[in-house]
């Protein structure tokens, strides 16, 4: 559980949004803030909701995708631990521009608009890490774009298994064993704008190479050296 302050304090720390504030400053957001808990499947925010806060994940993983107008969606990215979302109507406090959704159960903070503006005007510089953080965002994105535009359906599976299995692997032993990244078929399809079926059959191929294991609800890397030539 994320129920105290120090706990929440290093959460939010993770996040380069925050880090550099002190623990009075910190706690000054804390104060006003409040945690909501959700089962996974549950929608945590709607694209169109009022943009009143900024949240961070405390525990689980979350995922922002856009809703097309026939009811599919398009995974923009996935929030672990110690990630903020919400920056944008942060700044200009319209509508959400994406749907955020618990891909686990998940405890979220969420911090009141007005708290945050408050810190930024007594402390311009968090300011300047906003922008750092938001450019990272678009960076990311245009790098999305730019894979769907120009990468087949394989090397965009790739791409996308190395990157997940690089942040799961915290001890840094990527190269060295297997690494499990939780995701399931269709999720992976919807990062990657495929159906679940042709995800399946590049997976049952490099299964069948031996790179990957195929487990209920996640996808073992064996040779992420393999997986990456691929993407």
């Amino acid at each position: 559980m994320y129920g105290s302050t120090l706990s929440q304090r290093q959460v939010l720390r993770r996040s380069a949004l925050f880090a550099r504030l002190g623990d009075s400053e910190i706690d000054a957001l804390l104060a006003d803030a409040t945690v909501a808990r959700y089962a996974q499947g549950d929608q945590i925010v709607a694209k169109g909701d009022p943009g009143n806060s900024m949240m961070a994940v405390l525990k689980g993983r979350v995922t922002i995708s856009a809703p097309s107008p026939d009811g599919r969606q398009v995974v923009l990215t996935v929030m672990r631990d110690g990630e903020v979302f919400g920056e944008i109507a942060l700044i200009d406090g319209k509508e959400r521009t994406a749907d955020v959704t618990a891909a686990s159960d998940c405890e979220i903070l969420v911090v009141p608009r007005r708290s945050l503006l408050a810190l930024l005007d007594r402390r311009p510089d968090v300011g300047l890490d906003l922008m750092v953080v938001l450019c990272e965002r678009l960076r990311h994105t245009n790098e999305q774009v730019e894979d769907l535009a120009f990468l087949d359906l394989e090397s965009r599976i790739a791409k996308v298994l190395v990157r997940l299995a690089e942040e799961n692997d915290a001890a840094g032993r990527v190269g060295a064993a297997p690494i499990g990244v939780k995701i399931s078929q269709r999720a992976l399809g919807e990062l990657v704008g495929g159906s679940r079926e042709s995800v399946n059959k590049h997976l049952q191929e490099w299964k069948r190479a031996g790179i990957i294991a195929v487990e209920k609800g996640s996808i073992v890397i064996r040779d992420i050296e393999a997986l990456a030539a691929f993407g």
